[in-house]
């Protein structure tokens, strides 16, 4: 983290207690109430980050989630399983925040559209206007405005752990639905993988207080046998870092 003086310190402590959560690693809020109340505040993200000397990004990893590097970690991991090699034309991001991984994935290929679903007014329309994305309306649990096998790279970072069972899974059917033969869908989630006693020992006792339904466990065979009936194989997975522990991500490939 870059040096900074004691009142930015004290800035960032204080932003990082009223915004952060231990462990919470996108924008949005773990109660499922829904609605732009349950997100970070964005001025006040902003403000923090840019007093911090940094990105609103690297913000996120390095002051509220003390993970340096882990988006840029998951990429580099990304284009070393192939996902960036095809140069994905059309890319689709659920949840995309702050638009830390959309702002990485963009300097890994250069799509002609890129959508985002962002329930989150103020964050989509900073992505939108950084970065000239198309916001589709949301409904929370489908990609409705996104016509069948239109994209080939689907993606969602550190989403589907803030989601219960149900909801996570309706968003897998539309991911397959909408991506292309031959295209790859990329998300995380917390696995058996990412849970052994120390570990949930940990998520109990340090991951904070009053956010029960965070983080959401999802079964490894669970994804890799519905996508398997959705005509997608896993390619590929790989622990990243979230918040006391990590999570699992899985690349699937649709089968042409």
């Amino acid at each position: 983290m870059r040096a900074a003086g004691r009142g930015t310190s004290v800035l960032k402590s204080g932003v990082k207690r009223l915004l952060g959560r231990a462990g919470f690693d996108i924008v949005r809020s773990t109660n499922n109430r829904g609605g732009v109340d349950d997100f970070i505040p964005f001025e006040a993200a902003m403000r923090a980050a840019r007093a911090a000397g940094l990105s609103i990004g690297d913000y996120i990893d390095e002051v509220m989630n003390g993970t340096p590097g882990a988006t840029q970690s998951t990429i580099d991991e990304l284009r070393a399983h192939g996902v960036f090699a095809a140069g994905p034309d059309t890319v689709l991001e659920i949840g995309p925040g702050s638009g830390r991984y959309l702002e990485k994935t963009l300097k890994e290929c250069s799509p002609s559209r890129y959508e985002i679903y962002e329930t989150a007014a103020p964050w989509a329309d900073y992505l939108v206007g950084t970065y000239s994305v198309v916001a589709q309306p949301t409904a929370g649990c489908s990609l409705a405005p996104t016509p069948d096998g239109s994209i080939d790279l689907v993606q969602a970072h550190k989403v589907f752990n803030t989601l219960p069972f149900l909801g996570a899974s309706r968003y897998f059917f539309e991911m397959a639905r909408v991506t292309r033969p031959g295209g790859r869908i990329v998300f995380d989630v917390m696995t058996e993988a990412c849970l052994d006693p120390a570990t949930v020992r940990a998520w109990a006792t340090q991951g904070g207080e009053g956010h029960d339904s965070y983080p959401a466990a999802m079964p490894h065979r669970t994804c890799v046998d519905l996508f398997a009936t959705l005509g997608c194989s896993l390619e590929a997975s790989f622990l990243a870092p979230m918040g006391v522990a990590s999570t699992e991500v899985l690349v699937f490939g649709k089968r042409a």
